[in-house]
């Protein structure tokens, strides 16, 4: 529906324009004009809105809105159409008073328009009348019919719970029984009896089910309740045990998963996803049976290389479709409304030589300076590999600055830092990332994932510069690009002994993978 406001300088011009033009036909559909309601509560209120059902087709806004003129001000009429522009047989007609909706009601009611008796009544809200059904209902619907049931039978049957007014078992064009059967009682307490009574009973030798009759976008939306009610029930049920592992090879079965994940806690079980062939898609579920093993299956499996596989794990807990796909517009949304500011001591990301984009350390040179990439060890086929010990290789991207050669300003000598003023296209600098500088998980979680890495990288960078300085851009991005979890990565910027221990076991990683670079043309010449 298309809407549209006009304001205009004196108040005779709407005036003139509701008696000239309201229900003029633009392109084929009648336009509707109507005194703007500012105050939503009017329209909220229901107060002289007004229901017609059995509506001849041929009746229109305007013609509704000519046989209820008559009692009073009409702020708004229209009856409700489908898709092709016809009549649905009903419509709306909102009063400015009440006084002047209750006389269209006493007048109008049961009246001829048209070809048809019309009713006239109140509106009333969707969820007042469905609540009112609950309590009104009147007409049972019957199914698992005997074809041997015949009308005789069951009105018998279920007058003995009340005046029937109605009953039809239903018949297919040879006359025979479709096995249903509608049931209308005069007063609603007798139709809940017989249905309390005659659901599941046996008549004719067969058992039956009795309930409310129901339409079918009722039925509907209550099998849409029941369904959403039992997903959030399993979502419950498993939340923070259920894990979600990729990366898992073709030989990779279930009981190779339950040995390696069984160390950790008691598995409620295992199920490797499959093609239609057998072949296993590369992930699965498993689930614990509390979340505390759960998560020391997280931190101990996460990113680790099964012995005989090439391919690190990638072991989290499993978020349902809808949550990962609201987790990822929110992170697009984030992006589009990024206003490109970075706060000063966050590793600052700029186009590369080749459209890559180029990562840089806290105090790193903006654009225009001179930078080395770090070399990248070679992996397999050319691609980033993975090191003994589990690591990512070094990201070709993350760039360390080069210390400027030549004479400084005054007083600088070469090869220091020298101070750096606001230069023109390099990114404005923003506040401090966390007051006071300190950083913590509770101040990461208000930014998208990428950006809690740089925030947390700025500070490893530090830390390990301090035993490290030639390696602290190789080793910061190992870590950043390790999967692990945020929580394990800012871990290490909180314990001195873990971040020492991980710094070893990369350096470890790094030497080996000099080794064997160096060994390479050796193997070559000879």
């Amino acid at each position: 529906m298309s809407t549209a406001t006009a304001s205009t300088p004196t108040p005779t011009t709407p005036e003139r324009a509701l008696d000239a033009l309201n229900n003029t036909p633009i392109k084929g559909r009648s336009c509707r004009i109507m005194w703007s309601q500012r105050d939503p509560s009017i329209r909220k209120s229901g107060v002289g809105n007004i229901f017609i059902k059995n509506l001849d087709t041929d009746i229109g806004h305007k013609e509704l809105h000519d046989t209820f003129s008559a009692f009073g001000n009409i702020l708004s009429c229209k009856v409700a159409l489908n898709q092709k522009g016809e009549s649905k047989g009903y419509g709306f007609v909102h009063f400015e008073s009440a006084e002047s909706a209750e006389n269209a009601i006493q007048m109008v009611n049961e009246m001829m328009l048209g070809t048809k008796t019309v009713y006239v009544g109140h509106f009333r809200p969707r969820k007042d009348r469905e609540a009112e059904k609950a309590t009104s209902w009147t007409n049972v619907y019957v199914k698992d019919l005997s074809l041997e049931t015949t009308d005789e039978t069951l009105k018998a049957k279920f007058s003995e719970f009340g005046t029937v007014t109605s009953l039809a078992v239903m018949k297919g064009e040879n006359g025979e029984s479709k096995g249903f059967a509608f049931v209308n009682f005069e007063e609603h307490e007798a139709a809940a009896k017989a249905v309390e009574a005659l659901n599941g009973a046996e008549i004719d030798g067969k058992a039956i089910y009795a309930g409310r009759a129901q339409k079918k976008s009722e039925r509907e939306g209550e099998l849409r309740k029941k369904f959403e009610q039992i997903k959030m029930e399993r979502l419950t049920k498993y939340q923070g045990i259920n894990l979600y592992v990729k990366n898992l090879e073709d030989d990779i079965d279930e009981e190779r998963i339950r040995k390696e994940f069984g160390t950790f806690g008691e598995i409620k079980s295992i199920k490797i996803m499959a093609d239609e062939k057998g072949v296993s898609r590369g992930f699965g579920f498993v689930c614990f049976s509390t979340p505390e093993e759960a998560q020391r299956a997280i931190t101990e499996m996460n990113s680790r290389i099964l012995q005989g596989c090439t391919k690190p794990l990638y072991v989290a807990l499993h978020e349902p479709k809808e949550m990962r796909r609201h987790k990822l517009a929110a992170r697009h949304a984030a992006g589009r409304k990024g206003t490109g500011r970075v706060p000063p001591g966050v590793p600052q990301m700029y186009p590369g030589p080749n459209g890559q984009p180029v990562y840089y350390p806290p105090g790193g040179a903006p654009p225009g300076g001179f930078v080395y990439p770090q070399p990248m060890m070679a992996g397999r086929g050319g691609q980033r590999g993975w090191g003994p010990q589990g690591y990512p290789q070094m990201p070709g991207n993350y760039m360390v600055p080069m210390q400027q050669r030549g004479p400084g300003p005054a007083g600088v000598p070469n090869g220091a830092a020298r101070p750096s003023g606001p230069q023109q296209g390099a990114p404005a600098r923003a506040p401090a990332p966390a007051p006071g500088g300190e950083l913590s998980l509770q101040y990461l979680t208000q930014f998208p994932p990428e950006q809690q890495k740089l925030f947390i990288g700025e500070k490893l960078y530090h830390l390990i510069e301090k035993s490290q300085p030639a390696l602290a851009g190789k080793i910061t991005g190992m870590f950043l690009d390790s999967g692990w979890p945020i929580e394990e990565i800012f871990s290490l910027t909180t314990s001195e002994e873990k971040l020492n221990a991980k710094i070893k076991e990369a350096v470890d990683v790094l030497q080996k993978a000099g080794a064997e670079t160096a060994a390479a043309p050796a193997e070559a010449a000879q």
